[in-house]
């Protein structure tokens, strides 16, 4: 794949990640949205419904990946790290979601601050952040 080509569909790849989460609040149902937003370590949690919530948040989460997947495909061209990087996004997603369930079923504004951050990895591409450098670092060191 030429250089150019390899550059416009990560370019394009990169803004559809952008475009996911500047249109979160149309595209998804996420009250903690709005709530973290605010002075959220001194107020109650919002009203939320969770089948929904967590119906949404999977979403997007899945939305990402794929993404993200299809980046990693693009810079490095193997197969390889495309299922090593699966196997670390269904794990991440399987553990950070039983956290993220105990936040929204037992609310306590004690645990906001670890519950913030446990979302911001699944509905943000962090992840990809992580694995990109990780990846280039072992491809330079091979």
């Amino acid at each position: 794949m030429h250089r150019a080509t390899k550059l416009i569909l990560i370019s394009i790849l990169i803004l559809m990640l952008m475009l996911i989460r500047y249109f979160e609040d149309v595209l998804f149902y996420d009250p903690y949205l709005t709530f973290f937003e605010n002075d959220y370590l001194y107020i109650d949690s919002p009203r939320r419904e969770v089948l929904k919530l967590v119906a949404f948040t999977t979403l997007r989460y899945l939305l990402n990946t794929l993404i993200s997947l299809a980046i990693l495909f693009v810079v490095f061209k193997d197969k390889s790290i495309i299922k090593f990087s699966t196997l670390v996004y269904a794990v991440a997603f399987f553990i950070l979601m039983l956290f993220y369930l105990y936040f929204v079923i037992n609310p306590r504004q004690e645990d906001y601050y670890l519950f913030f951050n446990i979302r911001r990895f699944l509905i943000q591409p962090i992840i990809l952040i992580l694995l990109l450098p990780a990846f280039y670092y072992h491809k330079l060191k091979n």
